[in-house]
């Protein structure tokens, strides 16, 4: 039934499809850098790996970018990607542990890959310190402030989830709601549209309210449409962590009755979305550009999810019938 809902909302989806033609090469390029990096991934977590198809991911959001740049983006969504999984998989991050994390992490966008700490180390901290030199060396101190910023908010959001997990308390479904859109990256995902276009926006107009509605429904979207590809395996292990399992536990419903509310509920989202985003003022003729730019890579951020999750390995989503 799920498999069914999750290739009709694509159908009834607005936003166009697009990917960059750069996207398979850049993949074939990211399993040889992984190599490189002696990351510690076997020949099946390599596979896996590869079955993802994470360059053709951000080909989708950034169809426009260069094969330069699309290898720089890839980079960062593998790294995180192999975070998200570290904090997802049976043998998890306990919660002390992403803390630990975080703070490396932040001290290295903060203050340099000359910063060193002890929670931030090996294979992982090489690939971040690789994938982040351009957009340090290119981007203004704002862009990389907000960028840094949007990170540590998704990492506390993998924190919180964590310690909700290591208690057993399932989140009600507008308490979920909030804590997804730290979850699911989108938030670091949006400051990569500037770096990608060569567009970096003013801090005022990044942060103007219809700007940040467009963003946060952008969110709620393409996390929602993730969490009913992931239904199957959030049953077993995600501790009540998704919205089709809040549904069904705050409303008192079947599993597949809630698949049904979810799938209705982001349908009024997309459509309101729609309407958001043809609704943002404009800024003037020095901005407009930038600000379609950034408005257009939030629309593919969602079709992008929409596509390459009914596309990817890593989702056991069969072909549509």
């Amino acid at each position: 039934m799920t498999e069914a809902v999750l290739w009709s909302l694509r159908s009834d989806c607005p936003l166009a499809p697009r990917i960059s033609p750069h996207a398979d090469r850049t993949q074939r390029w990211l399993l040889d850098q992984l190599v490189r990096l002696d990351l510690p991934l076997d020949a099946a977590a390599l596979d896996r790996l590869g079955r993802a198809g994470f360059a053709r991911y951000a080909g989708r959001l950034y169809p426009d970018a260069t094969e330069s740049d699309l290898r720089v983006l890839t980079a960062l969504f593998t790294w995180f990607f192999l975070v998200d999984d570290a904090c997802d998989r049976p043998d998890r991050l306990t919660p002390p542990q992403i803390r630990a994390l975080r703070d490396g992490v932040l001290a290295l966008l903060y203050e340099g890959p000359r910063a060193r700490h002890s929670g931030f180390s090996g294979p992982l901290r090489r690939l971040l310190v690789q994938a982040w030199r351009e957009p340090r060396r290119r981007m203004p101190a704002r862009w990389r402030l907000r960028f840094a910023d949007a990170v540590a908010h998704h990492l506390d959001g993998a924190w919180r989830e964590a310690v909700a997990k290591s208690t057993g308390r399932a989140p009600g479904v507008e308490e979920y709601v909030k804590l997804r859109r730290a979850t699911s990256a989108a938030y670091v995902s949006y400051p990569l549209i500037e770096f990608a276009t060569g567009r970096p926006l003013p801090d005022a107009v990044y942060h103007h309210p219809a700007l940040r509605r467009v963003a946060e429904l952008g969110n709620d979207l393409l996390s929602w449409f993730n969490d009913l590809a992931s239904l199957e395996q959030d049953r077993a292990d995600a501790g009540g962590h998704n919205l089709v399992l809040a549904m069904a536990t705050e409303h008192g419903v079947s599993v597949a009755t809630a698949v049904g509310l979810v799938a209705e509920r982001w349908r009024a989202g997309m459509a309101r979305f729609v309407v958001l985003r043809a609704a943002v003022p404009s800024f003037g003729p020095t901005l407009d550009e930038a600000v379609t730019a950034h408005l257009d890579g939030v629309a593919h951020a969602v079709r992008g999810t929409v596509d390459w999750t009914l596309e990817s390995g890593r989702y056991p989503v069969a072909p549509e019938s």
